[in-house]
């Protein structure tokens, strides 16, 4: 075979060569989440979950979007917060909506307010509470969301007080007590 003839026949045959390989990648590709709307004040799946001392609302899921998961707290109670703890798999990312937060992350406490935000990277011990004289709100997003959703389901299932329990279930550790003022949750 002449060197054109084999040159041509190679580069007629590329584009099926590379076709096979682009039809498998589509067909075992995960499936593209579709756009949803999330009302405010609502979450994604109509429910309300929460440890006791607030009410959190899905505003992703997992499932669908498995780089990130976002959560809003709403009626976050002055005083009441999760106990310091870290991620050992997700940088969680805190923006506040209404209200002050105290946030410690690492050996920094500042107290956010709204528009303010601040990066708790993985392995960094965290923890917040509300101050002040009325509810915070607050986003919170995860990256990536892991099982993070999983957890929050089933905190809420078991209550903040065997929050220790099953933590490390879901890559987070517990480090020391709540910042808050309260070691009770409310009644």
């Amino acid at each position: 075979m002449k060197r054109r003839s084999l040159l041509t026949s190679a580069a007629s045959a590329l584009p099926f060569a590379l076709a096979e390989p682009m039809a498998f990648a589509l067909q075992h590709e995960p499936a593209t989440p579709q756009p949803h709307l999330v009302p405010a004040s609502q979450d994604r799946f109509g429910e309300i979950h929460g440890p006791g001392y607030n009410e959190i609302l899905f505003k992703t899921s997992a499932a669908e979007t498995p780089t990130l998961f976002a959560i809003e707290h709403t009626k976050l109670v002055p005083g009441w917060g999760p106990p310091l703890h870290l991620h050992v798999a997700q940088e969680e990312w805190f923006y506040v909506l209404e209200g002050e937060v105290l946030i410690q992350a690492g050996d920094q406490r500042v107290t956010l307010k709204p528009g303010d935000s601040i990066l708790g990277p993985r392995n960094v011990p965290h923890a917040f509470t509300a101050v002040g004289a009325r509810p915070a709100r607050m986003l919170i997003t995860y990256s990536p969301a892991g099982l993070m959703e999983q957890f929050f389901r089933d905190t809420a299932a078991t209550g903040p007080n065997d929050m220790a329990a099953i933590s490390s279930r879901y890559g987070v550790k517990i480090i020391g007590p709540p910042i808050g003022a309260r070691a009770a949750l409310p009644s």
